[in-house]
């Protein structure tokens, strides 16, 4: 079709399955497993839906503040967004518009390179080493922007508060983006260095360790300035991105801090209880820092598992792509959906291998 000619063509970001079955274990797309702080569910169930007659408050600002507050920084530093890929997505598009190739691993977030695509931004992989790491010199060359989770997705992995530096401090002539969306199960953050890095952005999401992934809030928090050219594309593109329960839901999680703290506690302790549990039945993995494992058998093939899990009703993530087509992305459950799937497998590999 002549049409056609024009259409801007992708290939989109393929999420997770959202199966709906009962008694099925969800282990594939990292949600929490436990509900949002009481406070979440006390002003869900009071909310006055009166409000939702007129448009929210386009400058998310009880949010800004309540995020500005908890981590010490003025309103004027943080930006909010539909979930952290809302950010991550405005990021790209205000801050990534060189000539030059931004650069971001081989082994990450796959959604990465499909925004790349979609904005026709140039890009360059560079290659996790074989201990699944960061090589800091790889970020050394010419590009536009530079931008890597920590931990990392999907190997579960931290980098040192050194070794992003290293990255940055290379870099100062374009944006660095952190991409903390896990760094509350382990990992070190990078928002102590924004007072020496104005080109430093450190985004993060209340989807994973705040139990609000069905609510979409994202942010980051980054020099005014940056802040600044993120609203004015916000602005550009819709002024009510954020609905009104989610800035007043969102308000109530951060000031929950001691759940938030209990909730992040329980994941990691069971988390690293399925390690243990997970190596005795001959899986290999990173010493992952995330609210997840990325697991391989020594000797059943990682499709073979998933395959087989799956029409158990238990489900995990598995993609078919090079160095990874023999790993599976394990979210953590609770102690109960953990323990199902263990048990599964100590059956299933019994009768395997």
């Amino acid at each position: 079709m002549k049409w056609e000619e024009n259409v801007r063509k992708v290939v989109p970001y393929v999420a997770g399955e959202q199966p709906n079955k009962p008694d099925m274990i969800k282990l594939n797309t990292n949600e929490c497993p436990y509900p949002p702080a009481p406070g979440v569910r006390e002003l869900a169930a009071g909310m006055d839906c009166d409000a939702l007659r007129l448009y929210p408050d386009s400058n998310t600002t009880l949010l800004v503040d309540a995020l500005a507050e908890y981590y010490g920084v003025k309103p004027g530093q943080v930006f909010v967004g539909v979930g952290s890929d809302d950010v991550l997505a405005m990021a790209f598009m205000t801050f990534f518009n060189s000539d030059r190739p931004i650069l971001f691993p081989d082994v990450t977030y796959s959604f990465y390179d499909v925004w790349a695509e979609l904005y026709r931004i140039p890009y360059r992989i560079c290659a996790l080493d074989e201990d699944w790491h960061i090589r800091p010199e790889d970020y050394r060359q010419p590009n536009g922007g530079v931008i890597f989770p920590n931990p990392n997705a999907p190997t579960g992995l931290p980098e040192s508060l050194d070794t992003v530096e290293e990255i940055i401090q290379a870099n100062q002539d374009v944006v660095v983006i952190v991409d903390e969306a896990y760094v509350d199960f382990g990992g070190v953050s990078a928002l102590p260095l924004l007072e020496k890095y104005e080109n430093l952005l450190v985004v993060q999401t209340f989807s994973k360790s705040r139990a609000m992934a069905g609510l979409r809030i994202g942010f980051c928090i980054g020099n005014e300035r940056l802040i600044r050219y993120l609203n004015d594309v916000k602005f550009s593109f819709n002024s009510y991105t954020m609905n009104y329960p989610a800035q007043m839901l969102g308000v109530e999680a951060v000031r929950d801090d001691a759940y938030f703290k209990a909730v992040t506690a329980k994941v990691v302790d069971t988390r690293e209880r399925v390690k243990k549990e997970l190596a005795q039945l001959g899986f290999t993995f990173p010493d992952s820092r995330a609210n997840f494992i990325f697991a391989s058998h020594r000797t059943v093939p990682a499709e073979t598992i998933f395959r087989a899990l799956r029409e158990a009703d238990i489900y995990v993530r598995y993609w078919n792509k090079p160095r990874i087509s023999n790993s599976l992305r394990i979210t953590i459950g609770t102690d109960e959906q953990m323990d199902r799937l263990l048990g599964f497998l100590k059956e299933f590999l019994a009768e395997n291998q």
